[in-house]
C-alpha cells in the first residue's frame, strides 16, 4: 500500500498490476517501478524491446510517488561545479543534457495524455544577497546552454510571485514546473502497458544470478533476461547488489499538505501558481496543488529514519515563510526516501555483461530519472556516449563505511546549515 499521502488520496483510477507467479523470459528486466524504471521501460518498449518491470510494492511507491512534484532543471550540482571537478569536456556534454529531463516529461504528458496537473514555471528564491549573486551567475550559465526562459527577480518582483517577505530576489525558470508525481508515474505505467511491457507489483526481487541469461527471482516467480537494470534507488534492498549500496546513502524528506485554502488565500501566496524552492543547502520547497492546498517540504534526515512528528519539523518552516497561515490544518503529512551520492551527481554504470544501474539523483530525481531512461535506451541500442558521460564520473563510497557514513554526512550537513543561517 502507498503511504497516506495527498498523492495516494488523489491518485487517478487505474487497473492494478499482477504479482509475478510464474517463470517468464524477456529482453530487459528492470528492478524498480519508480521513475527510473518506468522511464527506462517506456523508452525501451517504444524501441521494440520486450520489457518486464518488477516492483516490490506498487508503481510509484517510493520517492517517485511521494516527492514535492517539482520539475527542476539541471542536477544537484550545476555545470560550474561539474567543470571544476571533471573538466570542460564533461561539463559540455552533461550541460547539453541539463534541460532534457523536463522536456521529456512534457512530451510524455502530451503524447500519452497523462492527467497529472502539470503547471509550468518554477522559482529559485534567494534569502541572502550572496545567494542572489549565485542565481545571477546560474542564469548566465543556463542561457549559454540554451535555456532562454529565465527571468531574474529583484526583491519587489519576487514579492509579486511569492507572498512572503523572506526573499531578497530569485530566478524564474519558465521551463520548470510542477506535477502530481504519482499520477505521472501511473500514466507512464499505462503507456508501457500500451506498448506491450509487463509490470508486476508485489514482486520483490529476492536474488539475481548473473549469467547468460541472467536470472532474477521473486518469492513466487522468476525472470530470465538478456539485460538487467537496477532502478530501485533508495528502496533497493542492499543485499541484492552490495556494490551499489556502499556508494550511496538513503535519506528521508518530509512533506505536508494543508487543508484546502480559499481561492483568495491561495492566490495571495503564489499568484501565478509557480513552484518554489529556496537556495539553502538544506532547502525548503513548496507549491499549490490542483485543489488549492499548500504542499510544503523541507529538511533531510540522513539514513532515512522515520521522524516521530512531521508536523513539528515542517510547521515552523512553513510559518517562517507564510506567517499568515498560522493555525492552518495539515490534512496529510508523510515521509519519503531519496538516494544521496557523495558527489551529489547521479551514478550510472555497468556491473556485469548486460547489467546496468542508475541511481543517486540526490534530490533532482524527477527530471534526471527521465533523462536516464532515454540514455539507457540509447546505450542498449549501441550509442552509449551520453550514458558513458555519467558512467565515467567517479562513484566514490561514503567515508566511514556503513557505520560512519550517516553521522559523518550529518556533520557535514550541519556545517552547511550553519552557513545558511549565517548567510555566508
Amino acid at each position: 500500500m502507498h503511504v497516506n499521502s495527498y498523492y495516494a488520496a488523489t491518485a487517478n483510477p487505474h487497473e492494478a498490476w499482477p504479482q509475478l507467479k510464474e517463470s517468464i523470459q524477456c529482453d530487459v528486466c528492470i528492478i524498480g517501478g519508480g521513475f527510473t524504471g518506468l522511464s527506462s521501460a517506456l523508452f525501451l518498449t517504444e524501441a521494440g524491446y520486450d520489457v518486464v518491470v518488477l516492483e516490490a510494492a506498487q508503481v510509484g511507491f517510493g520517492a517517485s510517488g511521494r516527492n514535492g512534484g517539482q520539475v527542476v532543471n539541471s542536477y544537484s550540482r550545476d555545470v560550474d561545479v561539474i567543470e571544476q571537478r571533471y573538466g570542460s569536456e564533461s561539463a559540455k556534454l552533461l550541460g547539453s543534457m541539463m534541460f532534457e529531463g523536463a522536456a521529456i516529461i512534457r512530451d510524455r504528458i502530451d503524447r500519452y495524455a497523462i492527467d497529472c496537473d502539470y503547471r509550468p514555471g518554477g522559482v529559485f528564491a534567494a534569502l541572502t544577497p550572496r545567494q542572489m549573486q549565485h542565481l545571477d551567475a546560474q542564469s548566465e550559465r543556463w542561457r549559454r546552454y540554451g535555456n532562454h526562459q529565465l527571468e531574474l527577480l529583484d526583491r519587489e518582483e519576487i514579492r509579486r510571485e511569492v507572498g512572503s517577505d523572506r526573499y531578497v530576489g530569485g530566478l524564474l525558470d519558465r521551463s520548470g514546473g510542477h506535477i502530481h508525481p504519482l499520477n505521472l508515474a501511473l500514466g507512464e505505467a499505462e503507456a508501457i502497458r500500451r506498448h506491450g511491457g509487463r509490470i508486476f507489483e508485489r514482486s520483490a526481487v529476492t536474488s539475481v544470478q548473473y549469467g547468460s541469461p541472467h536470472r532474477i527471482s521473486t518469492e513466487h516467480g522468476q525472470v530470465q533476461a538478456r539485460f538487467v537494470i537496477f532502478a530501485g534507488n533508495a528502496y533497493l534492498a542492499p543485499h541484492l547488489e552490495p556494490r551499489l549500496a556502499k556508494k550511496s546513502l538513503p535519506c528521508g524528506s518530509q512533506i505536508v499538505a494543508t487543508e484546502p485554502l480559499s481561492a483568495e488565500m491561495a492566490q495571495s501566496l503564489l499568484p501565478n501558481n509557480f513552484c518554489v524552492e529556496d537556495c539553502n543547502y538544506l532547502l525548503d520547497y513548496f507549491r499549490l496543488t490542483a485543489d488549492n492546498r499548500l504542499l510544503y517540504g523541507g529538511g533531510v534526515i540522513y539514513g532515512a529514519r522515520e521522524p516521530s512528528d512531521i508536523d513539528a519539523l515542517i510547521r515552523p518552516k512553513l510559518l517562517k515563510t507564510f506567517p499568515q497561515l498560522a493555525g492552518v490544518k495539515f490534512d496529510y503529512a508523510w515521509s519519503g526516501n531519496f538516494l544521496l551520492t557523495l558527489s551529489r551527481m547521479p551514478q550510472f554504470g555497468r556491473l556485469e555483461n548486460g547489467v546496468y544501474y542508475m541511481q543517486g539523483d540526490s534530490g533532482h530525481g524527477v527530471t534526471s530519472t527521465h533523462l536516464s531512461g532515454r540514455l539507457i535506451a540509447e546505450a542498449m541500442r549501441g550509442d552509449a556516449e551520453r550514458f558513458d558521460a555519467f558512467a565515467k564520473l567517479p562513484h566514490l563510497p561514503f567515508p566511514g563505511g556503513r557505520t560512519l557514513r550517516v553521522p559523518l554526512t550529518a556533520i557535514g550537513a550541519a556545517w552547511y546549515a550553519l552557513r545558511d543561517r549565517l548567510g555566508v
